[in-house]
């Protein structure tokens, strides 16, 4: 499968996402909803995506898929952002990626709102809507943050403000993908967030770091991919080394 033909799945796939007549379920309360536009969504490109790659697995957010057992899986989160798409704020993305022998290889994150298609596979660059992207050079002093903030550990908040009195600001757009992706096109320069599912994370960790920027785990160890973690991630080792030291005055005190 060609990086082309996955982005077509994916746009085609933003077509499920309805704007005006979708419904709205709570999974255990107010912080963490579904509509019907993520299951639609979710049930095209899985079946899309069985037929282009016979054979592969499914790891998905909605409806308990987790079907790992096989050399190819798809990691898919129908709408990143949901909280956002269900009171019509435009940041929120379609995410899938394709992981082999436990590592990504291709991956596409689409923003429909604003038509930006970021997409990456293995050693070949990360690009938006085909043009070459990359991390900016700028120091901490002078980074942005994004964060999604830890809304289900909203003890951890003070990360933020504390990382907050040594970059030049801070941005939250309330959903992961995005903020990652912005992050390997030089808009941003460092992330945070205490706890993500694969799905949030997995396809944009590959155009992070295609794009030459880093991602991990808090403590700096890499990413799980299958399991939910922490994630940092930032444009350059030493930008990524300060913010780890932040994050562990405070989580490992």
């Amino acid at each position: 499968m060609t990086e082309k033909e996955l982005t077509d799945i994916v746009r085609e796939a933003a077509t499920k996402m309805e704007t005006s007549h979708f419904s709205v379920a709570q999974k255990g309360g107010y912080a963490n909803i579904v509509t019907s536009s993520d299951i639609a969504v979710q049930e095209f490109l899985c079946r899309r995506l069985a037929e282009a790659l016979p054979g592969s697995g499914f790891l998905c957010e909605e409806e308990d898929m987790n079907d790992t057992a096989h050399d190819y899986t798809w990691i898919i989160d129908p709408i990143d952002g949901t909280c956002n798409y269900s009171r019509g704020i435009e940041h929120c993305a379609i995410c899938v990626g394709l992981m082999h022998s436990g590592r990504m290889e291709m991956s596409a994150v689409f923003i429909p709102a604003t038509d930006e298609m970021f997409h990456a596979s293995r050693g070949n660059g990360a690009f938006l809507n085909g043009r070459r992207i990359s991390v900016s050079h700028r120091p901490f002093a002078d980074a942005l943050l994004c964060t999604a903030m830890p809304v289900y550990h909203k003890e951890h908040a003070a990360i933020i403000l504390d990382a907050f009195g040594e970059c030049n600001d801070f941005r939250r757009f309330g959903a992961a993908a995005p903020e990652l992706c912005y992050l390997a096109a030089g808009r941003c320069e460092l992330y945070f967030e205490y706890l993500l599912s694969p799905w949030d994370y997995a396809a944009a960790s590959l155009i992070v770091e295609e794009a030459g920027g880093i991602i991990t785990r808090p403590d700096l160890t890499p990413l799980t991919l299958t399991k939910p973690c922490g994630v940092t991630a930032a444009n350059t080792e030493a930008n990524l080394k300060r913010l780890g030291e932040i994050v562990a005055r405070h989580i490992n005190q």
